[in-house]
């Protein structure tokens, strides 16, 4: 049974029954993906907000992080600009994972603590090589969520994230970057890649993590 009090977002009933089919998803095979499934007024201002962004906003992505963070354009070739929630679509989309991480809370025990996302843009010709987005026993991000912005996106475009069931699966289960799409996966178990893309692709990448600060070291940084 599905308490109704878990998610005081605007979006309401379709949010509880959105974020009730990942968890089951999570549970059942620690994936979901989820066609057309985010809000589509949150889709449309998000959408909207990156078409008025100005493009010096998106940095090289790189590989790793704080000290160790480097580039490698052999590996990925995106650029992204990280959600600070300064912007009224960037608040409404941390409102929005917020009660997302309330819910997986409440019905998996998951402990999240904190969310951290960014905008992705792969350029034609971009991609990024066959990696997983925590190594276990070394980092803190448990949940990886993206979504697509991209409208009317054509086989031919390319650019589909495979998702691998582990580090044997050649073949892998594909996404297509169809806007609203939503896909959540356990960010230690499964590796993936995205495929070049043959045009520009857009898409928000976050990760839930948990809390890891000790006397001497405050996780996550600010």
């Amino acid at each position: 049974m599905i308490n109704p009090s878990l998610s005081h977002h605007e979006f309401g009933d379709a949010n509880d029954t959105l974020f009730a089919r990942i968890a089951s998803d999570l549970r059942e095979k620690g994936y979901s993906i989820n066609p057309a499934a985010l809000p589509e007024t949150l889709g449309e201002k998000l959408y909207q907000h990156l078409g008025s962004m100005e493009q010096e906003k998106f940095d090289q992505a790189g590989i790793g992080r704080d000290r160790q963070l480097m580039q490698n354009t052999f590996v990925r070739r995106d650029e992204i600009c990280w959600i600070t929630g300064e912007s009224d679509a960037g608040r409404a989309w941390l409102d929005w994972t917020n009660d997302m991480q309330v819910f997986l809370n409440r019905q998996l025990f998951l402990g999240l603590f904190s969310f951290e996302s960014h905008f992705s843009h792969y350029a034609a010709g971009d991609f990024y090589k066959r990696h997983v987005d925590a190594f276990k026993g070394q980092d803190n991000r448990v949940l990886s969520v993206v979504v697509y912005l991209n409208h009317n996106w054509a086989p031919e475009n390319g650019g589909e994230l495979v998702l691998f069931k582990d580090k044997d699966d050649m073949e892998g289960v594909k996404v297509t970057p169809g806007f609203g799409t939503v896909l959540v996966f356990l960010s230690e178990e499964f590796p993936h890649e995205v495929r070049p893309t043959n045009r520009d692709r857009y898409s928000i990448a976050g990760w839930f993590r948990l809390n890891t600060s000790t006397t001497d070291r405050v996780d996550p940084p600010s």
